[in-house]
């Protein structure tokens, strides 16, 4: 596939979003999204970390070739990473289709989606290959049957490296076993507000669970967007994996609907008001940073999922949370911006995105 073929790929996301921002789905006036991924590599080859520039290459055309043939989906298209631009990694990465390590990566690398973006195919990430199956709201078992499918159509054409005494083998040691990681992308505005989101995550991780930010592993809370997901996968079947992040999830849930009636019960007039000004703010502000909007998002779907708010489908704020970041809002005007640039554009563009909705 050519450079220009890659760029009409990536540009047709452009002005769609996948599946898992639809805000549909059980949960999902809490519940973000669910993913699960799958971390796989080829046998009689080196871990990434001890593989040469030649065995990078070999094995990215090698899996691309396997993951073309083997019918996952008949919309699935490929990109070669090495020869896409800084500004469409970040917008991949933007999309959770890449990590931030896939897109800082060296040597031959790739990735595979589809039109609705549930499936992706990391190729020469921290692994050789890593699957992942993204669903909108609480999904787990959807979104392993469909991962489960996947995973083994490629292995009727892929030698995976595996033990029978450990599991699948993976370049880090926390991935060993099943190699699965499944997570579960949280909005828990009201436990912040009331002072007991620590309370909380401390409780999780007791539980073997991990808790991160809105782009996994070493990133920041923001928008009040939260990932819990499992820490390790050796000694653990996929089914108690997913037993366990099933029986959180929903306490979790609960605690922030508590929070939320606490919250409307003792400062209604506060609380109305803030989400008013975030909303105001969204609809006439001329300039606003990444950080900034995701804290007045964040405000606005809390409004719009307690009924203060009426006007504004689920959908479009969810989609504003990823449209206004760097990648997306480069890929809009079609060029790259700087900071003061962007924060212009963004603003401009969250206005017209609102524009007609009744307050």
């Amino acid at each position: 596939m050519n450079y220009q073929a890659q760029m009409m790929k990536i540009n047709d996301l452009r002005d769609n979003t996948g599946e898992w921002l639809r805000g549909t789905g059980p949960e999902s006036d809490i519940v973000i999204s669910t993913r699960i991924r799958l971390a796989r590599n080829i046998a009689r080859y080196p871990f990434l970390s001890r593989a040469n520039l030649k065995q990078k290459k070999e094995l990215e055309e090698y899996i691309s070739e396997k993951i073309k043939g083997s019918g996952i989906t008949n919309d699935l298209c490929y990109v070669r990473l090495s020869e896409t631009s800084p500004v469409d990694r970040l917008f991949l990465v933007e999309r959770h289709l890449i990590s931030r390590e896939h897109a800082g990566g060296e040597g031959e690398r790739g990735v595979a989606f589809g039109k609705s973006e549930t499936i992706s195919l990391m190729v020469n990430e921290e692994d050789h290959l890593r699957i992942q199956v993204i669903h909108s709201g609480f999904e787990l078992m959807k979104a392993w049957k469909v991962i489960d499918d996947v995973d083994n159509k490629l292995e009727k054409k892929i030698s995976y490296a595996y033990s029978s005494r450990f599991g699948y083998l993976s370049a880090c040691p926390t991935n060993v076993g099943t190699g699965m990681r499944a997570s579960v992308m949280l909005h828990l505005p009201a436990l912040g507000m009331t002072h007991h989101i620590e309370k909380v995550f401390n409780a999780v991780m007791k539980l073997g669970l991990v808790v991160r930010g809105l782009y996994g592993e070493g990133t920041q809370v923001s928008g009040d967007l939260y990932q819990i997901s499992n820490q390790f996968t050796l000694g653990k079947s996929e089914q108690e994996i997913i037993e366990i992040i099933e029986s959180v999830i929903p306490r979790i849930t609960n605690y922030e609907r508590m929070a939320r009636k606490a919250l409307i019960s003792e400062s209604k007039e506060q609380l109305e008001d803030r989400i008013w000004r975030s909303y105001g703010m969204l609809k006439v502000a001329r300039l606003i940073s990444s950080e900034e909007v995701m804290h007045l998002l964040s405000q606005v779907r809390m409004g719009v999922n307690l009924g203060i708010i009426n006007d504004i489908e689920m959908k479009t704020l969810n989609e504003l949370f990823i449209l206004t970041l760097p990648g997306h809002l480069q890929k809009i005007e079609g060029r790259e911006l700087d900071s003061a640039q962007r924060n212009i554009i963004r603003a401009s563009y969250v206005r017209k995105r609102l524009e007609g909705i009744k307050g």
